[in-house]
Order: C-alpha cells, then structure tokens, then sequence
C-alpha cells in the first residue's frame, strides 16, 4: 500500500481557525517545528515557558509555519505566527493567516508524513550529489576576506596531498570587488577561468558566495536605482507607494549597510538570475552559497517593494532563487520545503557546548520537511573561534568529524592538516572513510527520503513512537535500520539508548531495549545496524 494511501486511511481531523488559538497539551505530549535553530531545546511541553515569533524570523536559520506533535496532533499555518508553550498549552498568536489544525494517527511519523504530503509534498528532485558523495570544503575559516586564485590552488591541493578526497569546494566571501558586481576582483583572481578549470581538473566543483545586497554607491547600485530594481524606503511615509519611492532601502547587516535586490520584482529576479549563470559560462561556476536572506532583515516598516508581501515571504523568494541551480547552500529558510535545497545550519564556535547542538538541530531541520541539511563546518564555523591566540582542541575537532560522518552531509572549513596531529587527523580521515563505508547505504535513505519526504535523520521518536525516547536527542537514526551515536563531550564514554530488536556493532550483537555504557576511543564512531533475524 502507498504512504499516500495509509495517509488517507488515517484518523485525520481538520480545524480551521482564526488569529488566536489554544491547544491544551495531553499526557505526556511533545511537539517539534517552528524555527530550527531552537533544535536543542525540543521537544517542547505544555510546561516548557518557550515562546517565539515567526515573524521576521531572526533566529537565523531554516522555519516553518508548522507544529506537530507524538501524539499525532499538528498546526500549519501559510503564514508566520507566534507560539508559546505555557501552563500546560500550546498557544498560537500574532498568526498572519488562518491558523488549521489536526489530528493525523497517534505518532510524530503520522502528523509528519500528513502535513507533509497535505502542505509541502516533496518535489522528488536532488541538489548535485556530490554534496553528499565527498565531504564539502567551505574557505571561510581559513581565507576568511582574503580568497586568492593562489590560496585557493594551493587549499584544494593540501586536501589531496592530506589524503582527503575531492568534494565541492566554496570559495567565500569577498572574491569580488564589492556586493552586487557578481564578478572576480581580477587583483585577487587574474584568470577566474583558469583557476575553476584547475580545480576541475583536480576532481572539484566550484560554488561562490553570494547574497542579495548591493554596496550602496556602487556602479552596479546606480544601475540598479535608475532600473528600480531595489528594495525602497518611504521615507517614514506610509502612505507612499513603490510607484511614488525614489530612494533606495538601507538595510544593516553583518556587513555594514546595503541596499538590497527586490525580488518581488520579475525583473530583478530575472538581472541576477542572468548574472549568475554567466558566472557559470563564462567562468565554469558550479553553483552557488546564498548567504543572508533572513526574514528579520526585511522587518522594516520604511520597506517598499514591487509586490507588497511579508519579511518572511521576501525570505522566500530568495530561496525560490537557488532552485535554478542543483549546487546550492542556504543557511536562513522559511518555508521551502520539500525542494532540492540544502540546508546547513548556522555558524558553532568551537566548544563541546555548540557541537551537542547539532544532533538536535539537524533532527528540526529534517522534522521540518528539509531533507538535505549540513551541520555546521567541522570544528566549528564561527570565525571568532579561529582568530590568532584562539586554543584548539583537537578531540573535539576529532568528534565533530564523527558527527558529520553519518549525516547528510559534511563540510570542513578549518584546514584539519594544520591544527591536527597525526593521531588526530588520522582519526579525522578515519571518519571519513567510515562515510565512504556507509555511503550506498546514505544515498538509499536519502534518495527515498526525496521521494516520499519523510526525514532522513529522525529522531527514535519517529520510528520507535510512544515508547519514552521522545526527549532523546544525542542520538539519531538514518532511516529504519542504522542508529548512531556520536561522543559529544569530552568524556570517551557515552550512554546508547537502543530501541527493541537485535543491532550490531563491531562485529557482536547487542540486545535492544536497553542501555548501555560503552567505552569510545578517539577513532571510534558508534553506529548501530538493526538486524533482522529470519
């Protein structure tokens, strides 16, 4: 019988509502969604004293108007809301649209598979599957502001030279001249050609960064301004019109103020769609990184645009936006899923603290419809951790590797070959090879995750319903057979929950429904294969 089939036979009940709704929470129900970033503190309770708001989003990664809970009960909205778990209810306000909500079976896999194939069927497409294939190497920690076509050449080949395979490469941010150009700083890149057609030839593809702002003042802005193609500003005047506004919107982010692309507009849509494929013909560009986008950036009540729509919606349409290439990256998401776009989550700095939250995360990220989703880079993605004088631990670099190794995908910025020891980074290649092992496996699960939409990674929760692992969120499974469990602090012990049946690990079996404590060397990556015994 098909999932859609089941999905039909479930007992589904449907409510429409308006602004304000309460939801009285049932015995020992816990509920996921909303914005992904606050992966760690789910589940959530009637009794959790969480409350956000949806709305111009600044939590800094991937959201969805969406609810669901392990008792089969969900909420969907086609606009932001806010949500409160207080006093033993689930309270929705502030909602922008008429709030529907549900009963799909009696498990988190029941109101999951409903409200995805109900609100965001999977489009069954992939994004290039070399981002799953090889790990990702991404410049920022080591080029920082500073890419050369030089040090670029000279990091693809350290990645050879160290013994790691080739993969996507991402050069970051500042190869061009200023925000907007969308062409190499030809002093820092002389031959832009030649460099992507060496890095080809070594077994890499080639993404840029980019983002949807304009350095105000620029050539590329003036154009801009006299094609109305920005996003404007009515002065403090609300009842001026885009056809009235003159002035451009400035709009501050992390670097510095900037003008911004207004792609409610066909036309400007469709300048920087032709931009960024000329990068790709004239250049031989893979794909692209599309940074920034977050909601809370279009939060301003002075913001013009061609079509009059929400913060989150302009989010939105900067997703739409890497639809046209299958070599994408984004970090900030609202709605979307369902499609070939890969997700990774915000920048950790370095501490055992930040990698304990990327199990969790990414368990969010996936039970909000995003099937193709990256941790952090490894070691940690926020540069401040990096800067001269910081300390590097090098198990945890070890460990965040191990963590990468069995998701969906694995990226390194921090060069490992310069901050590792020998045992270290034999351990570091090590879990890269224990991904290789497993990979017909991984693309099995993920190529009929894009099809039918159900998550890749899941919680147990998920597979194993209403049997008391809902709050455990150290450990994950990829699909239904393999469960893994990563060390995520400094200890080389670690307790493994692990569900009915019979699984095996280094060769020996282990009984199920039970816990364990089990001793990890620094090389070791806990993965638990589900047996089925005839």
């Amino acid at each position: 019988m098909s999932s859609f089939l089941c999905l039909l036979l479930l007992n589904v009940s449907l409510v429409f509502a308006q602004k304000d709704t309460v939801i009285n929470s049932l015995p020992n129900e816990y509920w996921w969604g909303g914005a992904g970033s606050f992966g760690f503190k789910m589940p959530f309770t009637g009794q959790s004293g969480f409350s956000y708001k949806l709305n111009g989003d600044a939590s800094g990664n991937q959201s969805m108007p969406m609810l669901i809970s392990n008792k089969g009960r969900w909420i969907w909205s086609e606009g932001p809301f806010t949500y409160t778990f207080r006093n033993g209810t689930l309270q929705i306000k502030q909602a922008t649209a008429a709030i529907q909500s549900g009963k799909a079976g009696n498990s988190l896999a029941s109101a999951y598979q409903y409200v995805s194939a109900k609100f965001f069927p999977s489009s069954g497409s992939w994004p290039d599957s070399l981002l799953v294939k090889a790990p990702q190497y991404n410049l920022w920690i080591e080029l920082q502001y500073r890419p050369t076509q030089e040090s670029v050449l000279h990091y693809a080949d350290k990645v050879l030279s160290s013994g790691l395979p080739a993969g996507v490469l991402m050069i970051d941010d500042n190869w061009s001249n200023y925000y907007g150009q969308f062409d190499f700083n030809r002093q820092y890149f002389p031959d832009p050609a030649q460099t992507v057609n060496a890095l080809h030839a070594k077994g890499f593809k080639v993404m840029l960064w980019i983002c949807p702002f304009i350095s105000a003042d620029s050539e590329t802005y003036r154009e801009l301004v006299r094609k109305k193609f920005l996003l404007m500003t009515n002065e403090g005047n609300p009842s001026l019109n885009w056809k009235n506004a003159h002035k451009p919107l400035l709009i501050q982010w992390w670097n510095g103020y900037s003008a911004c692309l207004d792609l409610t507009n066909p036309e400007a849509k469709e300048w920087l769609l032709a931009k960024l494929h000329l990068l790709q013909t004239k250049y031989g560009i893979d794909g692209f990184k599309l940074d920034a986008g977050d909601s809370y950036f279009y939060d301003n009540p002075n913001l013009i645009s061609f079509e009059k729509i929400s913060p989150n919606e302009h989010s939105e349409k900067w997703g739409e936006i890497g639809l046209a290439f299958p070599l994408n990256e984004y970090r900030a998401m609202w709605k979307m899923a369902g499609k070939p776009l890969v997700q990774r989550l915000g920048d950790k700095s370095h501490s055992w603290k930040d990698l304990q939250l990327l199990i969790p995360n990414t368990i969010a990220q996936q039970l909000m419809g995003y099937t193709f989703t990256c941790p952090d880079m490894i070691g940690g993605g926020q540069i401040t951790s990096f800067l001269p004088g910081s300390t590097i631990n090098q198990k945890l670099v070890v460990r965040s590797a191990q963590v990468h190794a069995m998701m969906p995908m694995m990226q390194f910025s921090v060069a490992p070959w310069k901050i590792l020891d020998e045992v270290h980074f034999k351990a570091v290649k090590k879990a890269v090879n224990i991904r290789k092992q497993y990979m017909p496996e991984l693309m099995k699960v993920l190529r009929a995750a894009a099809v039918s939409g159900e998550p890749a990674l899941r919680p147990l929760e998920y597979n194993y319903p209403n049997k008391g692992y809902a709050t455990v969120n150290d450990q994950f499974m990829i699909g239904d057979r393999i469960l893994v469990a990563p060390v995520i602090s400094e200890n080389d012990t670690r307790t493994v929950l692990l569900p009915t049946g019979t699984w095996n690990w280094k060769g020996k079996k282990w009984k199920g429904g039970q816990t364990y404590e089990i001793a990890v060397a620094l090389d070791e990556l806990p993965i638990f294969t589900k047996m089925y015994i005839k």
